[in-house]
């Protein structure tokens, strides 16, 4: 090539007519390409369709044409923490003598604070323990959440698990009053236990020892990864209950996760400034909440809440030929090329646009092959 530059003779390729200077300008995707993935963050090359290219000493690398599933997202901020969160009150009196550290995950049976030297153990269920429970009182839900307990617990050789609160009942409840070291009586009280639908992790510590074990003295949650988006109204079709997703999360880490439940109500939204939207633009700014749960928990860490991306897919195209995004050379009259490169042979191709994703573009163009190469800026 004359003068050692990148481009061929515009004469041989066909590229550009007439005479004048050369010149290549970078500029950003977003400026030239309307209808672009916002945020695609790579550059293309611009060119005067009236002016003959000379020699650029501008270092190139390649990259091969592509055939595959291109998948344009929409990102939404979102906010990582947990499905279920709880506060854990004490009861009415007594002194706080044992709490337990955060951090600590908490299952069935096992203590989740101590008053007066007594440990207040967790149960499972999701209908509350609204009174005493003693041999003989009617029949009810409650009664059949205690027995559960117990038998999951190993009290209660002949205890039937239903609603009846019966002898076996009696004794499987002072066997298990035997064992936490408190009088056997037979006779439970609500406050004798913490009731969650499952296992707690202690995320706040917010009592001390010795103070009154009255008010909230934990919060905890169920240790299920839930992210929530608040997804602008506008958007909302994006949006589908079983819908993949792909999650960003602090420290540059991507996964992936699933749409598990969509709000129904919208809120107003905020205005750029964060303070909720003025009269009259709370319908252009509502949002609704979308739940997420992730495919690999276990990749978010430690982080009990943290700030995230969430990219919704917006569009997906099947099979087609894609580009970097860098690759692309924009006409002045809006029109797209790229750079083809075979050996020592450099030739361009008008190319049209589809969907952008991820710094690569679909594009369409006779001449356009999977495998072949084609001009990108060295990094």
């Amino acid at each position: 090539m004359p003068g050692g530059g990148r481009w061929p003779d515009p004469a041989a390729s066909g590229w550009v007519t007439g005479m004048g200077a050369a010149k290549v300008v970078v500029c950003s995707v977003c400026a030239l390409v309307v209808g672009a993935a916002a945020g695609a963050g790579s550059m293309v090359l611009a060119r005067r369709n009236n002016e003959p290219v000379a020699a650029v000493n501008t270092p190139v690398a390649t990259a091969k044409v592509t055939r595959t599933d291109l998948v344009s997202r929409t990102d939404e901020d979102g906010t990582l923490g947990f499905k279920n969160v709880y506060t854990i009150s004490g009861p009415a009196t007594g002194v706080i003598t044992w709490l337990p550290d955060e951090g600590d995950v908490i299952k069935r049976g096992k203590p989740v604070y101590q008053v007066n030297g007594v440990l207040v153990p967790l149960f499972y269920g999701t209908t509350p323990f609204w009174r005493t429970l003693k041999y003989g009182v009617d029949d009810g839900a409650d009664v059949e959440i205690l027995e559960r307990n117990l038998e999951a617990l190993g009290y209660g050789d002949d205890l039937t698990v239903d609603e009846e609160f019966d002898s076996e009942t009696t004794a499987a409840v002072e066997e298990w009053q035997e064992d936490l070291g408190v009088s056997e009586t037979g006779v439970f009280k609500p406050s004798s236990v913490v009731l969650k639908p499952g296992g707690i992790r202690v995320s706040e510590v917010e009592a001390d020892l010795g103070d009154t074990a009255r008010g909230p003295l934990l919060q905890a949650n169920d240790g299920v990864r839930q992210v929530t988006v608040a997804m602008p109204v506008a958007d909302q079709d994006l949006a589908k209950i079983g819908g993949k997703v792909r999650v960003k999360l602090p420290g540059g880490v991507t996964t992936t996760g699933k749409i598990t439940s969509i709000g129904t109500t919208a809120t107003a939204g905020s205005d750029s400034s964060g303070n909720k939207a003025q009269t009259g633009q709370a319908a252009e700014t509502a949002t609704v909440p979308v739940y997420i749960t992730l495919d690999k928990p276990r990749v978010a860490g430690k982080l009990d809440g943290a700030p995230v991306t969430v990219g919704f897919t917006s569009a997906t195209r099947k099979g087609v030929l894609t580009v970097p995004v860098s690759a692309l050379l924009a006409n002045s009259d809006g029109t797209y090329a790229v750079a083809a490169v075979d050996g020592g042979r450099h030739w361009t191709i008008p190319v049209k646009l589809g969907v952008f994703a991820d710094s690569q573009v679909e594009v369409s163009g006779s001449g356009l092959a999977p495998g072949m190469k084609v001009e990108v800026p060295k990094a």
